[in-house]
């Protein structure tokens, strides 16, 4: 599965168990590492994942720089 789903506004991340889900990369607020991977959101919800804080960061990023390509014709 690609980090990031074209159209959709979404980078995908693995929950502790295993279990992938997808977020709006705009809903986060910050990223730690405590050691484990914690994902802080704007709506205060934090949420554990299996990729580093390095890997969120370049996933978001990507995110990002897609959505803020210029259009060309």
């Amino acid at each position: 599965m690609r980090s990031i789903q074209r159209g959709k506004g979404m980078i995908a991340l693995t929950r502790l168990n295993g279990q992938p889900f997808v977020m709006n990369a705009e809903k986060i607020r910050y990223v730690e590492s405590t050691p484990d991977t914690v994902v802080c959101c704007d709506t205060g919800e934090k949420l554990m994942v299996r990729e580093t804080l390095t890997e969120v960061t370049r996933r978001a990023i990507e995110y990002a720089r897609i959505i803020r390509r210029p259009i060309t014709d």
